[in-house]
C-alpha cells in the first residue's frame, strides 16, 4: 500500500489589531504561545506555533496587527508581517464581526499574494446569523478570497472545519522542523512575553506600550528555574508607576508572571524583576536591536 504523502507549510495569520489572531493561533496549536489582552498591539513579534501530525506539519505565524507605523518599533513590527506574507503557503486573513471596513491597507498587502487566502470572520458567537451573512457577502464582493469561513476562536467554533481546509491546501513537503518542536522561539522569549502580558493587564494608558522586557538571566536547575528580568520604560516618571507604592505594583506583576511561568514550564520559578529607564527606546536603533526588533 502506498504511503500517505507528507504535507507541510507555513500558515500566516494576519489582520488588524484586536480581531483575535493570538486567540486563534493558541486554539489551533493547542498551547498558549501568544499573549492575549484586550488592548490593541499586544503582539510585537512574529511568533511561530508548530502543529505536528504523522503526515503533516503546520507552521502557524501569529503576527502583529497591521497598523500605520508611528515609531521605528512599529516599522519593525510591520516588517515581521511582510516577512510572514512572503514565505506563506496559506494566508489566514482574520477580520471580525465588528470590523468597520477600514482594512484597505491590509487588503493592499494581500492583493499580490499567489497563495490561498482564507478569510476568517471571527467572534460570530456575538452576532446574529443575518449579520454573519452580511459580512460574508461584503467580503465576497470586496475581496473575493479563496474561501470565507465564519469562526469563533474563543469558543472553538468552526476550527475543526478550518483545520480540514488547511490540510486540503497544504503543499506536499517534508517537515521543516523536528516533530517534537512546538515553536521557533527560545524559552527566554516566552518568559519576557508572560511578563509583558501582565504589564498590559495591570497598567493603563501609555505604560504597557512604553515597556519592554529583557531576560538577563535564565538558570535551570534540577527543581527550579532562576530568572532575572529587566523591564525597560521610556521615562523616569513611568518607572515610579511600574514599581508602585512600596513596590506593590511590580510585586503583583511578578507574582502573576511567576504563577504563569510555573504552569508553562511545569517547574518552580524564582523571578527577580527590576525596572530601568531606557529613554525613547521605541525610536532607538541600538536598543531595538538589543530587544530583538532589528536584524543583527
Amino acid at each position: 500500500m502506498a504511503e500517505t504523502p507528507h504535507k507541510a507549510g507555513f500558515v500566516s495569520i494576519v489582520g488588524k489589531p484586536n480581531v483575535g489572531k493570538s486567540t486563534l493561533m493558541n486554539a489551533l496549536v493547542g498551547e498558549k504561545l501568544s499573549i492575549i489582552t484586550s488592548k490593541a498591539q499586544t503582539t510585537r513579534h512574529r511568533i511561530m506555533g508548530i502543529l505536528n501530525g504523522d503526515d503533516f506539519q503546520i507552521v502557524y505565524s501569529d503576527t502583529p496587527g497591521i497598523i500605520k507605523p508611528q515609531y521605528a518599533l512599529h516599522e519593525s513590527m510591520m516588517g515581521f508581517v511582510r516577512t510572514s506574507l512572503e514565505d506563506a503557503d496559506i494566508i489566514l486573513f482574520v477580520t471580525d464581526i465588528y470590523e468597520k471596513h477600514d482594512e484597505d491597507d491590509v487588503i493592499k498587502r494581500l492583493q499580490h499574494a499567489k497563495v490561498p487566502i482564507l478569510l476568517l470572520i471571527n467572534k460570530i458567537d456575538q452576532a446574529t446569523e443575518e449579520e454573519v451573512n452580511e459580512k460574508v457577502a461584503y467580503w465576497q464582493e470586496h475581496m473575493n478570497p479563496t474561501e470565507i469561513l465564519p469562526i469563533s476562536a474563543l469558543h472553538n467554533f468552526g476550527l475543526d472545519h478550518l483545520f480540514q481546509r488547511l490540510l486540503h491546501y497544504l503543499p506536499e513537503h517534508p517537515a521543516f522542523y523536528p516533530k517534537d518542536e512546538l515553536t521557533d522561539k527560545p524559552e527566554r522569549f516566552f518568559v519576557s512575553e508572560i511578563i509583558r502580558e501582565k504589564i498590559f493587564l495591570n497598567y493603563k494608558k501609555e505604560i504597557p506600550y512604553s515597556c519592554e522586557v529583557v531576560v538577563e538571566e535564565f538558570k535551570e536547575e534540577a527543581d527550579i528555574i532562576r530568572i532575572r528580568a529587566e523591564i525597560s520604560v521610556e521615562r523616569r516618571s513611568q518607572k515610579g508607576i511600574v514599581i508602585g507604592n512600596k513596590g506593590e505594583a511590580l510585586k503583583k506583576v511578578g507574582t502573576q508572571a511567576r504563577l504563569d511561568m510555573e504552569d508553562f514550564f511545569q517547574k518552580k520559578i524564582f523571578l527577580d524583576l527590576y525596572v530601568r529607564v531606557n529613554e525613547n527606546w521605541r525610536t532607538d536603533e541600538k536598543l531595538l536591536r538589543r530587544f530583538g526588533y532589528r536584524e543583527e
